[in-house]
């Protein structure tokens, strides 16, 4: 089976109801590896050797966050800038993530209906995941569809973090034992506590 670990970052996690209940779920499934970055490095004293060890162990790299002006959280920026040097993940030599699978995890404030040409966005959200994906592309690795909760804020009014995070634990079970269907997807795919695809029969 695929080995998957789980990468948390939420500087404000404290105060969060979708994430942290995400992150609770994904500690309590079987056979994942779950790192709370936020948790291991409070002032952003990143190991890369021990990071790099941990992409060496794992076959499925899956960062969770809040999006955060349209980015990830200022640690897990700090933490790729530290973590994929060159001649490791890219460049001459770094060939140790080839073959790799990245996935995100992800909540906005925003409904969907804003992350269109049309909506207050203006953009479709894979739009704004374009750096990821291509640091996912530079490394050689395959970049998964995202996982998202669109209006987190919302979420709790709505009774919908129940039903996102019994996804979010399927989407993990599903990763983690290889029946995720990881075929080709339109390029603005994004994933739902309802609709992730899985291979047929698995």
């Amino acid at each position: 089976m695929p080995k998957l670990i789980v990468y948390y970052a939420h500087p404000g996690q404290h105060f969060s109801q979708v994430n942290a209940a995400m992150f609770q779920a994904a500690q309590q499934v079987d056979d994942i590896n779950c790192v709370d970055l936020y948790a291991e490095y409070p002032r952003f004293e990143i190991d890369p050797d021990k990071e790099q060890q941990r992409l060496l162990d794992h076959d499925i790299i899956l960062f969770q966050f809040p999006l955060f002006w349209y980015s990830t959280p200022s640690l897990l920026k700090e933490w790729q800038d530290l973590v994929l040097e060159h001649g490791f993940a890219y460049g001459s030599g770094g060939s140790k993530l080839v073959g790799k699978q990245m996935m995100l995890a992800i909540t906005t404030a925003g409904p969907t209906e804003s992350y269109s040409p049309d909506g207050y966005q203006n953009h479709h959200l894979r739009d704004f995941l374009r750096p990821m994906e291509q640091t996912a592309t530079l490394c050689k690795m395959q970049f998964l569809p995202p996982f998202a909760l669109y209006g987190s804020l919302k979420a709790a009014k709505a009774g919908q973090i129940e039903t996102h995070v019994a996804g979010y634990t399927q989407l993990l079970t599903a990763l983690r034992d290889g029946t995720f269907d990881a075929g080709p997807t339109d390029p603005l795919t994004v994933l739902t506590a309802d609709h992730f695809p899985t291979r047929q029969g698995a």
